[in-house]
């Protein structure tokens, strides 16, 4: 590496905006065609999927970059998500590394439709449900 480049990449890690504390957040609606089970249960990927959507955002706030999930760790599967649902993501920094960011991520349901009283049946839940609990840490350039 010649030093001109370790300076821009030092440069470039000074100009984080990644902080302890930072929070993204996304909502979505479940469509029907992702349910996977009976009883219109979605599969676990489906929140991993989520996950990253909210960590690919995080990394573009704090660092002008998509950058890369390193890994998952402590994923807990807490509560069923099925089609009607409205789920709310959430990522929050824990860990500021120099090129990375550990994150803990939350899946809650809160809003549920109710096939079983009518095709469009639906109610916003208070309090929500947390569905899906994870850490992982993500790499940037």
């Amino acid at each position: 590496m010649r030093m001109g480049d370790a300076q821009s990449q030092g440069a470039a890690a000074r100009r984080t905006k990644a902080e302890v504390g930072l929070r993204v957040v996304h909502r979505r609606y479940v469509p029907y065609a992702h349910a996977h089970y009976a009883g219109n249960l979605v599969d676990g990927a489906y929140s991993l999927a989520a996950f990253g959507d909210v960590a690919t955002e995080m990394c573009i706030r704090t660092d002008g970059d998509e950058g890369l999930f390193a890994s998952y760790s402590d994923v807990q599967f807490r509560e069923r998500i099925q089609a009607g649902d409205v789920i709310e993501i959430s990522a929050e920094i824990v860990r500021v590394g120099g090129r990375s960011r550990e994150l803990v991520f939350e899946v809650r349901v809160v809003g549920r439709g109710h096939p079983e009283r009518s095709e469009s049946a639906a109610e916003m839940l208070d309090p929500p449900v947390v569905a899906t609990t994870a850490r992982g840490t993500v790499v940037v350039p």
